[in-house]
């Protein structure tokens, strides 16, 4: 119990500084597309005939808020996940047998971006404001949460089949484990029905590229940030732990 706390600990501590640096990112970099996505949906607004929406577009909480909460929840989001990221690593051991804390931590951050955003990104890639249905928007949440819900799976699978494969050589099993997951992968995303919206016709492909390339950048930052910092956490704990043991020396 006292090593998952100090695990756990540990996986919050990292989680909070993964999200502030996404939340950096989000603010410097995902910031100037939503801006200009904006500047569109204002255009659009302004060229309806009035009265004709009956839409009142004034903001309720001013940008700068909106951008400080945006900070915020970021780093919300981090604790969170790095709570869930310190639980899945202290019971994920036997996946990444044989490697250090570092390597096995920065492994199963890659394996988990992988498979809840960089899968869901390719199929359902993210929309910046002015572009998407509200009426959509149940659809394509549980669209969304269903093939990170899938990808989840495939990274079990592939551990699973991973440690099946014990009797192979490391190249091989890891190329027939790659193999599989790239098949699984390429299934789920035929399998998925397409996204529901439609693009804009007064959407600058520009803006939109710009927007997706940067959330998921930011979500790598979040993930990557917690792979790292998390093994850099971990891994000098752990080797102390041995030290005291009398497994390695000092």
């Amino acid at each position: 119990m006292d090593d998952y706390r100090s695990v756990l600990l540990r996986g919050i501590g990292a989680g909070g500084v993964a999200g502030l640096l996404a939340g950096l990112v989000g603010l410097v970099v995902v910031e100037v597309p939503i801006r200009a996505a904006l500047a569109v949906e204002e255009a659009r607004a302004a060229a309806e005939p009035a009265g004709s929406g009956g839409h009142d577009h004034g903001e309720l909480v001013g940008r700068g808020a909106q951008l400080v909460g945006g900070v915020l929840a970021a780093v919300i989001v981090g604790l969170a996940v790095g709570a869930l990221f310190a639980t899945a690593y202290a019971g994920s051991r036997r996946w990444f047998a044989g490697r250090p804390p570092f390597s096995r931590s920065v492994s199963l951050a890659a394996a988990v971006f992988g498979a809840a955003a960089l899968l869901p990104a390719v199929k359902y890639p993210a929309n910046p404001p002015a572009v998407g249905d509200p009426a959509t928007v149940g659809y394509r949440t549980v669209l969304y949460l269903g093939l990170i819900a899938a990808g989840l799976l495939v990274v079990a699978g592939a551990s699973l089949l991973a440690s099946r494969l014990g009797h192979l050589s490391g190249p091989v099993r890891s190329t027939v484990v790659a193999l599989a997951v790239v098949a699984a992968g390429t299934l789920l995303l035929l399998v998925f029905p397409a996204p529901p919206d439609a693009i804009p016709a007064d959407m600058p492909s520009a803006v939109l590229w710009e927007f997706r390339l940067a959330s998921l950048a930011e979500t790598a930052t979040l993930w990557l940030g917690l792979g790292v910092v998390f093994g850099l956490l971990v891994d000098p704990a752990v080797r102390a732990d041995k030290v005291r043991e009398g497994a390695v020396p000092a």
